[in-house]
Formats: C-alpha cells, sequence, structure tokens
C-alpha cells in the first residue's frame, strides 16, 4: 500500500466516530478539493471517501450487532437521522433488518472489490498485493538473515574478552550440539547451521570449521541458502525429501522441515546472542520483531 493510501484510508477511519463528518469535510481535512479527494480515492479503492466511510460504518454496525449492540444506538454512530433509516440502509446492504442479521451467520463484510474492510473492534484489513508478494516463509527467512547479519557485525567489534566470555554457563540451544555459553560460539553456530545445511542440500562437502571470519562466511552462504530455499517454494516442494549422507547414519529430510529447523531454532539462537550483547554493553537496534522490520523496509 502506498504512503498517500494509507494516510487517505487513515483519514477515513479516523473519522468513522464523528456522525456529522461528510465528503466537503474530509477534503478540508486533506488539504484537497472535494473532486480531487473524490478522484484519488476512488482510483485506488473504486470507491469515493464518502462510499467507502459509509460502507465501513455499516460493516462495523454490523459488527457491534453480533455483540447485543442496539439499532439505535448503531444508528446514532453511523450518522442515520432515526433508527428507522439505519434499518433501511442496513437491509439494502446486508439484504436482512438488523435484528435478523444480529442471528444470522451471514458475513460482516460486504461485496467490495478493493477488499478494505472493517476489522473490529476499531481497525481495517487492507489486501497486500497478490502477486510477486513475499509468503511467510520468504518473510521470516529473510528477518532471520538480515537479524544475523546485523549481529554479527557487533560480534565482529567485540575484544577478544568478551567475545569469549561465559556470560551464559550451560547454556543448550540444540540438544545435540552442546553448550553455547559465549557470544562467539552462538556467532559462530549461527553460520555453521547454514553452512552446514546448504551442503546437506546441495550435495556438497560442508566447508571446515571455523574456516575464516565469521562475517565473510556469512555473507558467502547466505545468499545460497535463500536462491535453495526460493527454489524449493517455486517448486512448491516442501514435503519432497533428500537423504543426507553426512549424517551418521545417512538420514532423509523434508525440505520444509529443514527450513522450520533453521528458522526455529535459529530464532531462539539469534535473539539469545542479541540479550548476551546488550549484557556485553553493545545492544542491537530494535528488538528482533518481523513486524518492525518489516514497517522499517517499507
Amino acid at each position: 500500500m502506498s504512503d498517500r493510501l494509507r494516510d487517505l484510508l487513515d483519514l477515513v477511519v479516523g473519522s468513522l466516530d464523528e456522525p456529522d463528518v461528510d465528503g466537503r469535510t474530509l477534503a478540508a481535512r486533506a488539504s484537497f478539493s472535494r473532486d480531487h479527494l473524490d478522484r484519488l480515492v476512488r482510483a485506488a479503492t473504486g470507491e469515493t471517501p464518502v462510499a467507502l466511510r459509509r460502507r465501513l460504518l455499516l460493516e462495523r454496525a454490523a459488527w457491534r450487532l453480533r455483540r447485543g449492540a442496539t439499532s439505535g444506538t448503531e444508528a446514532a454512530a453511523a450518522g442515520y437521522g432515526s433508527p428507522e433509516a439505519f434499518s433501511r440502509a442496513f437491509a439494502r446492504a446486508y439484504g436482512v433488518p438488523p435484528r435478523a442479521f444480529a442471528a444470522s451467520d451471514l458475513p460482516v463484510a460486504l461485496p467490495a472489490r478493493n477488499g478494505i474492510h472493517f476489522l473490529g473492534p476499531a481497525g481495517l484489513t487492507v489486501p497486500g498485493p497478490r502477486a510477486g508478494g513475499r509468503d511467510v516463509t520468504d518473510r521470516l527467512l529473510h528477518h532471520h538473515l538480515d537479524r544475523t547479519r546485523e549481529l554479527l557485525r557487533i560480534v565482529a567489534r567485540l575484544s577478544a574478552e568478551d567475545r569469549d566470555r561465559a556470560v551464559r554457563p550451560g547454556l543448550v540451544i540444540v540438544w545435540f550440539e552442546g553448550p553455547e555459553e559465549t557470544a562467539g560460539l552462538l556467532a559462530e553456530r549461527s553460520v555453521r547451521t547454514l553452512e552446514v545445511w546448504t551442503a546437506a542440500i546441495a550435495g556438497e562437502e560442508p566447508p571446515p570449521a571455523e574456516s575464516g571470519e565469521l562475517l565473510r562466511r556469512f555473507d558467502h552462504v547466505a545468499p545460497r541458502f535463500r536462491a535453495l530455499v526460493d527454489d524449493v517454494r517455486a517448486r512448491g516442494a516442501w514435503d519432497d525429501a533428500f537423504v543426507d549422507a553426512l549424517c551418521e547414519p545417512p538420514q532423509a529430510f523434508t525440505y520444509g522441515g529443514v527450513l522450520a529447523h533453521v528458522l526455529s531454532y535459529g530464532a531462539v539462537r539469534r535473539e539469545t546472542l542479541a540479550g548476551l550483547l546488550r549484557e556485553l554493553g553493545h545492544p542491537p537496534a530494535g528488538s528482533g520483531d518481523p513486524i518492525e522490520w518489516e514497517q522499517a523496509r517499507r
């Protein structure tokens, strides 16, 4: 969603609790003429601001009616002059009067090609692009790699004493890998995990352990791992399996299972490292929340 459309939607949503607002008022708040605002919003949503607002108010009323509100209160909240006028408008939109709707299983969302709908108690659903957008696996992986690289850059600046200090005595992230008590070891295994699984998926020998500077190793393996995952996603091959001959004895894993393993344990290790760096006086930027990461990229 463009910043302009987001601002215009915020303008409309911000007016829902003001029954007397009309198109002229919305235009004045946007510092546009009424005609210009109508053109902008219609071009982006297929509805004028007034029509969009009216539909959202009816959807809000429908949501509230299901939760015990009355036609009288919703008529006033939606800007109708009387409960009768509200009931007529509601029945035209939903095909049944408010009382019957409240007892039905009809959807709250009215038909709208733009996909913008009221989301109770006071929000909106706004569809994203349906082609070319990132699915959840891509979001999780991209965020994980970005966050891991951020932390590795901080680790690279630590003194040897801080890097090797046992801040978490006895800490175990993955049961078969043993303790990870230091920032250096957490960082090393963050990179090593990607190297091992990239080699396994690609059918290669992994590089020797601790073979070079961490950030350089990460910058080499991260794009390769992401490309392998992108290929699996494009082929819809999450349930396809491969045999990892490096295991003793060799074992079969699905691609989806491997990605879930890497991201699940990787997130625990990553944010444990972030907390450890804070204790050492080298806090990373941000909380590590994927929501904040996505918002910062817009």
